[in-house]
């Protein structure tokens, strides 16, 4: 009909238009979204990547060589240019693309599959050999002499005279040396690559080979500890191991470093978590991740070398309290070969914010060490606070103890956590206690508080129980105020022992105070705070160094035992 309005013809193209559109979409967001999941699936078998890759120089620029050094390329003397903290290779900054071509890095994987176990020729490389090496042919001193010389099997560490380099040297099979038992051998990674090819996970059998004593070790180091010592430390360990067993925690996250052990034995693998205890928590909560995706044959075995600043974890379970290169790498691993095994408890600590109307879920966090509320969670809280701000100025072991005593001084005046029995409820498997008037609280797992304090058994003619990590109970005691924090740190006094317990609960009815789990401060409101057991981790003990306290401790307990 005539009256009838015909459609435009752009009102039919627009109309196309969004039929072409919706189209687009519903093709191409499938796309999207498989392309998506594919590129997560390859993020999460980077690691895999990372361990089969092709070996290259891991190049590190130096202002000034610490001892004499020469190139090995032009053979000169140099004062500044690059090393290679993989194999310990030396050049000048102009030879730096020739030292790529000529001399190849450590080998992770061998190209030859077919190449047994136990044939894997040495690796020299010339000069700069180590100082106070002796050459295995005629047990002299190696590189003496100033000038490019002499060398060095960059797996087992032997070092050979110019001289005595004969065709039988350069030829013989390379035994790995002192720490063979500790090395994944670039070989044993080419079998387990063809037999992840052929779809074979047998993997007892191959290691059967490298003996019983095999218990290959891997290095987890934070380069931002402490005095800053990881990194350095990481270089140390990949020349003296095979650097895929070698991360930094900073760029490598622990549960992808771990998914290495799940290329060894079972229960065979042992981890040295270089860093403080916050760094050792990371680690563990990555151990805890593997329980869940149901590898608990593959849990490793945590040793630790101490870089932080507290370091009580360490120093309870015998490594010290803080390492700063007293000792050569080469001693820290043999300490880590002589370690025993023993369990430490882990705890859940919940955390609910009170009032009925609060949708938030309750804050959880592990505890390995302790929980605090009072004193020294608030200088802990201080502390963070301006190490956040000015990272850089907090890279000092003393420096940050000295800051930590400010601010106990300033708290003595202050005394900003008074009256704490009046503010709240401490539980201790399900019983009320009575409280003085104490101005902090301190939840135990581990022996040491404070930086080095035995504070459970204290000090005097009172004599106490050991405190134990591996018991499933901890150990509750009050403080009096910052002063009192500090007399017991230099035992002029014991604390107030409040008891042991399986489960701690506290409720904080109001103000808002400081706390702390494991180093890591918080202020919070009203809230109920329990304490339960979590789990166990397996860590390594090393009992070579006993400190003053662990050796007097130790003979009380035997002469309680001897009374009895």
């Amino acid at each position: 009909m005539e009256g009838e309005k015909r459609p435009q013809p752009s009102e039919g193209l627009f109309a196309d238009g969004h039929l072409i559109l919706w189209t687009l979409c519903a093709v191409l967001l499938p796309v999207f979204i498989t392309f998506w999941c594919s590129l997560q699936r390859s993020r999460r078998q980077l690691h895999r990547k990372d361990i089969f890759r092709k070996s290259k120089h891991g190049w590190r620029d130096t202002d000034l060589f610490s001892h004499p050094t020469y190139c090995c390329v032009c053979a000169q003397h140099i004062l500044q240019g690059a090393f290679c903290d993989c194999c310990g290779l030396r050049v000048d900054e102009g030879c730096l693309k020739k030292a790529d071509k000529r001399f190849q890095c450590k080998e992770i994987m061998l190209k030859n599959d077919g190449r047994a176990l136990d044939a894997m020729p040495h690796h020299w490389i010339r000069g700069n050999v180590p100082l106070c090496s002796y050459c295995v042919v005629c047990k002299q001193q190696c590189g003496s002499q100033p000038k490019l010389c002499d060398y060095r099997c960059i797996w087992c560490q032997k070092t050979v005279h110019d001289e005595c380099m004969k065709n039988s040297i350069k030829n013989e099979k390379c035994d790995f040396g002192e720490f063979k038992n500790l090395i994944i051998p670039p070989s044993y990674l080419t079998s387990i690559h063809q037999m992840r090819k052929d779809k074979r996970t047998d993997y007892a059998v191959l290691a059967s080979k490298l003996g019983k004593q095999w218990t290959p070790l891997i290095i987890l180091a934070n380069s931002r500890s402490g005095t800053n010592m990881g990194e350095g430390l990481l270089g140390e360990f990949r020349i003296l191991l095979n650097p895929v067993q070698v991360f930094d925690v900073t760029k490598t996250p622990p549960l992808k470093a771990l998914q290495l052990c799940t290329l060894l034995p079972h229960y065979s693998a042992r981890v040295l978590v270089c860093g403080g205890d916050g760094t050792v928590g990371w680690v563990l909560d990555a151990v805890d991740e593997m329980k869940i995706k149901g590898q608990e044959k593959y849990i490793p075995q945590v040793a630790v070398l101490p870089l932080g600043t507290g370091n009580d974890l360490s120093n309870t379970l015998g490594w010290g309290t803080g390492y700063a290169g007293e000792i050569p790498v080469t001693q820290v691993l043999r300490n880590v070969m002589e370690a025993d095994g023993v369990k430490l408890d882990r705890w859940k600590v919940q955390v609910t914010n009170k009032g009925y109307y609060n949708l938030r879920k309750p804050k959880e966090f592990t505890m390995n060490n302790y929980f605090s509320i009072g004193p020294d969670a608030l200088m802990a809280l201080n502390f963070h606070a301006h190490r956040e701000k000015s990272p850089s100025l907090f890279s000092s072991r003393i420096l940050n103890k000295a800051v930590y005593l400010f601010y106990g001084t300033k708290d003595c005046l202050v005394q900003e956590c008074k009256d704490l029995n009046k503010k709240v409820e401490l539980e201790l498997d399900g019983e009320r206690v009575e409280l003085p008037n104490l101005e902090g609280i301190i939840v135990l797992n581990i022996g040491y508080w404070g930086g080095g304090c035995r504070l459970w058994e204290g000090m005097g003619d009172e004599t106490y129980p050991l405190a134990r990590h591996d018991d499933g109970l901890l150990e509750i005691v009050g403080v009096y105020g910052s002063f009192h924090c500090a007399q017991i740190q230099v035992k002029l006094a014991n604390p107030f022992r409040i008891g042991q317990a399986h489960t701690v609960r506290l409720i904080l009815k109001c103000s808002r105070m400081p706390m702390q789990v494991d180093g890591e401060p918080w202020a919070q409101g009203p809230c109920t705070v329990t304490i339960t057991h979590k789990t166990r981790a397996l860590m390594l003990y090393f009992s070579g160094e006993q400190t003053d306290d662990d050796v007097s401790s130790t003979s009380d307990q035997e002469d309680i035992k001897e009374t009895e």
